[in-house]
């Protein structure tokens, strides 16, 4: 039994979270949202089951449903030099993500589902936190695996890249798209420019729902608002879902001036524009247009960063912090950035016990100091490449504490002494 006192959720009210092995046993409201005290909701925390509870005094930091990032690319299997499931996941377990999607452009890619399997495989031996997988749609005619693995459960969308990819997974056959469309479940595309157009009308006229990544700029976002404005192409059967990232929100091109170094290392796909975009963005956030806050993580060393124009930035260990700084300097809400980073994700995936504090919903909890101001060095950056775009920049706001099915696997500066041995991660579809 683990007993979190005194957290103060996104709307000001301070409870109490009773977790009994992985799931939210009990919620006590000690005071709403309108500070007044609230005796008539409160039960003894003592009366919870077990002689031998843990108690942690939350001290009013923020607690939230665990962040939930469905864009990663863990570099496991094939990349593993950069990045791989056991260091990538103590990253996103630092940064407060407790569940992570993979995608599936690695070596070999996801799009067999023998490699699938495989892949699930590692992440259950090694992963601090939760996880999931996109399914690939590959040019090469993949419909059957595609069909089947989908229809299995074990993946429910599927990425296709219609713009840059590496080896087989740039899909330019309107014909293929059209029936990976129709069989892909919820299909994840990498799409730019009038390329968005095109994956809004395939879903249209054939998807069951297109969740656009990495929107990055005015123009693109431009265009899914229209679509998103637009019941014919917007709708309960054919939903469109857009997500934007942090460094689309807070880099810009600028910022390649700085230094030499500065404009190998800011490069990623698709690539920074303007900061009148990044302005854009974050009104289409407010403006209720964006769906998710999905990281795009994709970490190359420093070296290969160096050597030669290489596309991808590391970003799980900065999401939380980069967005608890835009909340307290009054760039959004709380309540939004909780529904973009926890609840949103969840109900797009149909992780029905994810995403809420809630009794019976999965014991899965972010904690964060909203009122600590730090500086990332390097020094503090766990994920295998060992470096971040926004070394040096000042936060408001940082995870204090991760609780993975009940397990704390991050707390205040320290990974569970158990974590290698046992570590957390579960597989999000498994019956």
């Amino acid at each position: 039994m683990l007993i979190l006192k005194n957290g103060k959720t996104v709307r000001n009210e301070i409870i109490d979270l009773v977790i009994n092995g992985d799931i939210i046993e009990d919620i006590i409201i000690k005071q709403g949202m309108s500070g007044q005290d609230c005796p008539k909701e409160v039960r003894p925390v003592q009366d919870a089951q077990g002689m031998d509870s843990q108690e942690i005094d939350l001290d009013g930091r923020l607690v939230m449903p665990g962040i939930i990032d469905l864009h990663t690319h863990m570099r496991d299997p094939g990349l593993t030099h950069k990045e791989d499931f056991y260091t990538g996941s103590r990253a996103c377990a630092k940064g407060g993500i407790t569940t992570f999607f993979d995608m599936p452009n690695t070596q070999p890619p996801t799009v067999t589902a023998q490699a699938l399997t495989e892949k699930i495989a590692q992440a259950a031996r090694v992963s601090a936190v939760n996880f999931g997988f996109h399914f690939g749609a590959s040019k090469h005619n993949n419909i059957d695996e595609i069909r089947r693995v989908i229809g299995s459960g074990r993946a429910r969308s599927t990425k296709v890249f219609m713009n840059v990819s590496t080896g087989l997974m740039l899909i330019e056959d309107t014909a293929l798209l059209t029936e990976i469309f129709k069989v892909g479940g919820l299909v994840f595309v990498h799409a730019e420019a009038e390329m968005i157009d095109k994956a809004i009308e395939l879903n249209a006229r054939y998807g069951n729902g297109l969740y656009i990544c990495h929107i990055s700029s005015e123009e693109e976002m431009r265009t899914v608002i229209k679509a998103k404005q637009n019941p014919e192409l917007h709708n309960r059967q054919h939903p469109i879902y857009a997500e934007v990232t942090p460094h689309h929100l807070f880099l810009h091109t600028g910022m390649w001036e700085v230094s030499a170094e500065a404009d190998m290392l800011l490069r990623m796909k698709p690539e920074l524009k303007a900061q009148s975009d990044t302005a854009f963005l974050m009104q289409a956030i407010r403006d209720g247009y964006v769906d998710t806050i999905g990281t795009d993580h994709a970490p190359h060393t420093l070296d290969e960063k160096l050597a030669q124009l290489t596309f991808g930035i590391p970003g799980v260990e900065t999401s939380l912090a980069l967005m608890l700084t835009a909340a307290a300097e009054g760039n959004i809400t709380l309540p939004l950035l909780q529904k973009l980073m926890s609840e949103n994700p969840a109900a797009i995936l149909g992780l029905t016990r994810k995403g809420v504090l809630a009794k019976g919903a999965d014991a899965d909890i972010t904690v964060a100091d909203t009122a600590v101001h730090w500086q990332l060095g390097r020094k503090d950056i766990v994920s295998k490449c060992g470096w971040s775009p926004f070394e040096g920049w000042n936060f408001i706001g940082k995870n204090y504490m991760t609780i993975v099915n009940g397990k704390i696997v991050y707390r205040d500066g320290r990974f569970a002494a158990d974590l290698q041995e046992r570590p957390a991660g579960r597989f999000v579809f498994q019956a």
